[in-house]
């Protein structure tokens, strides 16, 4: 019974000492000196102990008498001028840089790519001004087939073509420019230049299909002519035909005007 009494007063004391250790330590010094470190004041009336009357209270002097410029100077590290505001400060400051850098860097790299697009021949064929115009423009141009270029003629006609060399001539011009606006759709050029060799090449290649047709038409025009002038010749002799029973040279006429003339 007496080892047991004596356990449980043990027992009770060393609760009694724990909850004694829990207490919260409310010291207003301490506080105050943690809301001046962290954000909250740096006010001069929270500096204690305080002077007291006359500034003699002797827990002044052994307080702030080792350090009298502390309280003129406010540390707080988010103070107007404190540490961390100006890490803060800094750090946006940095951020805008780093943002006028990236808004140049997308610049040039959008300038680059524009101009990387203007120079390519690799995009010519969705150029705005291609497909609209000159694709179609040159359509006759890029879909040629060299053996119906005499379709629509004679089989005399071409034939002459053939032998006159007008055929042949008109098949390497062709080719050329043929050549020429591939060329000038899959080298490295700027647009503006590329338009106007376009605009050159589409200026030779409506010359050279006029001058065609005029070939073709002339051809068409001199074996008729040829035909016609044979018609005048006798089938059998080859002698010219005689003339019709009506005919009178201009001797006759003349001789006949004379009989006539009376003075």
């Amino acid at each position: 019974m007496t080892q047991k009494f004596y356990f449980t007063i043990a027992t009770f004391f060393s609760l009694v000492t724990v909850v004694h250790a829990q207490l919260p330590i409310n010291d207003k010094s301490i506080r105050y000196q943690q809301e001046r470190m962290v954000f909250k004041q740096w006010d001069q009336d929270k500096f204690t102990p305080s002077p007291g009357f006359l500034s003699l209270n002797p827990l002044y002097w052994l307080t702030w008498a080792w350090h009298p410029d502390y309280h003129k100077k406010d540390l707080r590290p988010l103070g107007p001028v404190g540490p961390q505001t100006q890490r803060l400060a800094l750090v946006a400051a940095m951020q805008n840089t780093d943002q006028a850098y990236h808004s140049q860097a997308d610049t040039l790299r959008n300038t680059a790519v524009s101009e990387a697009l203007n120079y390519s021949g690799l995009v010519t064929g969705a150029d705005p001004l291609w497909l609209l115009y000159y694709s179609k423009a040159f359509k006759s141009l890029l879909t040629q087939q060299d053996d119906q270029l005499l379709n629509g003629t004679s089989a005399e006609v071409q034939s002459y073509l053939v032998t006159s060399g007008s055929y042949h001539w008109y098949l390497e011009e062709s080719q050329s420019l043929a050549e020429r606006l591939n060329t000038a759709r899959n080298t490295l050029l700027d647009r503006g230049s590329r338009i106007l060799t376009y605009h050159r090449l589409l200026a030779e290649y409506r010359r050279l299909s006029a001058a065609w047709d005029t070939q073709k038409q002339q051809a068409a025009f001199l074996l008729t002519l040829n035909r016609r002038a044979k018609a005048l010749k006798s089938p059998e002799t080859g002698a010219p035909l005689s003339p019709s029973a009506g005919y009178r040279t201009d001797r006759q006429i003349a001789d006949e005007i004379l009989s006539n003339y009376k003075p």
